[in-house]
């Protein structure tokens, strides 16, 4: 029998991979590996319905569905390094196994604050056993500290509020999400979670954390003298692509100072020979530049894209428009197209709760952004994948 196509992460965009390819009509070996013990679910519910106590299931596919589609599922398989040349993967208990096409889609890892790995009641979101450990305290906890107000920070600190918790939410930049839609948007951002009561500390940072003696989180000093009390505490300071076990397989590794991830051209090729990269971890060239995208459509689009090269199909002309949202309190903020806090923002239209927003760069349209706006922005799609000078929207609006 010949190698199977082995896909090595389970997540999102490893799954869809797996999809994409048996809709395709690939009616060969198909191999899903990854290291959780748990089969392929969702993220985005983690930071929302799973915390909130709201839900159980993320699972994306039942286990009838890989019998059906013959996808070989093993869970709680650990990969430790690659050989190109040999084409073989091996595991981490010593096991081997052979490829032929092999699918990168290893995901993220969380950053953590050095020094606390021994503090209880202190955690990162990434993982599904993340997600249980932090549900399980927020039941018992009253003061939550947020390090990082990124969309997790956000999310987190807006389902905090609903389960009725006191909320302090720390960023080092002068904003929410500054430092992706820019500091005007970013201050929108923040006055939404004011209003919903959360006391939001922008350009400070964490010094040391309070710790008792049972060795339980008490509360943290941050870097302008601030003294927060908390018994719970999540750190959402970003993550890194899931890459160490590459190390000496010659796939070459965009620069860590870069963003880092697994270096692919415009279809998912990598710089090694029957390997692809999909997802979080991949930074896949757009134009001129590479980049990750970690955007829940994103992984669908890749994976579609990948699988048409893999099989040798020709590569859609039409142009892609990202898209990405966030659900915060009742208000699901979406973005279509690249939004980037160097590019020139003109506010359509604010009234205090909702917004929308168009972004520019030398005059020409590169994303809309909008908070409980939907058919505003959707409605935009098409005028994102041409370029389109932003003043005959604005005059079209007036």
């Amino acid at each position: 029998m010949s190698a199977p196509i082995v896909i090595v992460g389970a997540g999102l965009a490893g799954l869809r991979t797996a999809e994409e390819l048996r809709r395709a009509g690939y009616e060969g070996g198909v191999l899903l590996v990854g290291d959780e013990a748990r089969p392929p679910y969702d993220r985005p519910p983690l930071s929302k319905q799973f915390v909130r106590g709201e839900t159980d299931d993320t699972t994306l596919r039942p286990p009838e569905f890989f019998t059906e589609k013959n996808i070989e599922l093993r869970v709680g398989t650990a990969v430790a390094r690659v050989d190109t040349a040999a084409r073989t993967l091996t595991l981490a208990d010593g096991d081997t196994i052979a490829y032929d096409q092999l699918v990168i889609a290893t995901g993220l890892r969380p950053r953590r604050l050095p020094g606390v790995e021994e503090v209880t009641g202190v955690h990162v979101l990434r993982a599904h056993d993340d997600a249980e450990s932090l549900r399980a305290d927020l039941a018992a906890a009253q003061r939550a500290l947020i390090v990082g107000a990124g969309f997790i920070g956000c999310e987190l600190a807006a389902s905090f509020r609903a389960a009725g918790k006191d909320v302090t939410l720390v960023e080092p930049q002068p904003a929410p999400l500054a430092s992706v839609l820019g500091e005007q948007i970013g201050g929108y951002v923040a006055r939404m979670h004011r209003d919903h009561g959360v006391d939001l500390h922008c350009g400070v940072g964490v010094d040391t954390l309070r710790v008792d003696v049972d060795g339980h989180v008490r509360g943290a000093l941050l870097s302008d003298g601030s003294d927060i009390d908390a018994d719970l505490v999540v750190i959402g300071i970003g993550s890194v692509p899931a890459t160490d076990w590459l190390a000496g397989s010659g796939i070459e590794l965009a620069d860590p100072t870069a963003g880092g991830g697994v270096l692919a051209d415009e279809l998912g090729r990598t710089s090694a020979e029957g390997v692809w990269a999909v997802g979080d971890v991949a930074a896949w060239r757009y134009g001129d530049i590479r980049k990750r995208v970690e955007h829940w459509t994103s992984a669908g689009e890749q994976a579609k894209l990948v699988v048409t090269a893999l099989l040798g199909g020709a590569a859609p002309t039409a142009a892609r428009v990202p898209y990405f949202w966030s659900d915060q309190y009742d208000v699901k903020i979406q973005a279509l197209g690249t939004p980037d806090p160097a590019d020139e923002v003109t506010v359509v239209s604010e009234d205090g709760h909702k917004f929308l927003a168009y972004y520019s760069r030398d005059g020409i349209l590169t994303a809309v952004l909008g908070a409980g706006m939907t058919a505003q922005v959707m409605k935009l799609r098409a005028k994102l994948a041409a370029p389109t000078p932003v003043a005959d929207l604005l005059a079209a609006t007036s």
